[in-house]
């Protein structure tokens, strides 16, 4: 299988993945370059987390009916090609880990009609008890929905953009 972060298509990608966050491209996400803005891929990335959260019953369902929601603790974004007007954009998951209290997962942004990887995020989220607003264990019915999405995609090899740590070459 191709890593899944370098060169991958949106034709490439696993099954496994979660899909189907779809948007477009709108005309205020376009800066002065021509091309989307860099915080224009966060929210976009944002829909793509929410779309996730609700397949694992962490999203707004679950803050309405339980007043339980996730704050995203750390992310980081790599800008891999340029998206513009009107493009629209498809987005993967994959669950890299979880534990008691927190999610880790990484998002994948395509161009949904030419194929390209556009952009990646990974996240970390906090789950949350919105009555305390601290930091408190994920219920076992969202537990139970992680390790099935865990064991769907434990044959994924871990995106090569995982962990990544800005810095430049030394001279």
């Amino acid at each position: 299988m191709k890593d899944m972060s370098q060169d991958t298509t949106l034709t490439d990608i696993d099954p496994a993945l979660i899909a189907g966050c779809t948007l477009r491209v709108a005309p205020d996400w376009i800066d002065a370059n021509g091309h989307m803005n860099v915080a224009y891929y966060v929210q976009a990335f944002d829909q793509a987390t929410d779309y996730f959260l609700e397949r694992i019953n962490l999203g707004w369902s679950y803050l309405e009916k339980d007043n339980g929601s996730t704050f995203t603790a750390d992310m980081n974004v790599s800008y891999i090609n340029e998206v513009h007007l009107d493009a629209p954009l498809a987005f993967t998951t994959q669950l890299i880990g979880f534990d008691d209290k927190r999610v880790h997962y990484f998002h994948q942004m395509f161009h949904a009609e030419e194929g390209f990887l556009a952009a990646t995020n990974e996240c970390l989220s906090l789950h949350v008890d919105m009555s305390t607003r601290k930091v408190a264990p994920i219920p076992s019915a969202q537990v139970a929905l992680l390790q099935e999405i865990q064991e769907r995609q434990a044959h994924l090899p871990a995106p090569s953009r995982l962990g990544r740590v800005m810095k430049t070459k030394s001279k």
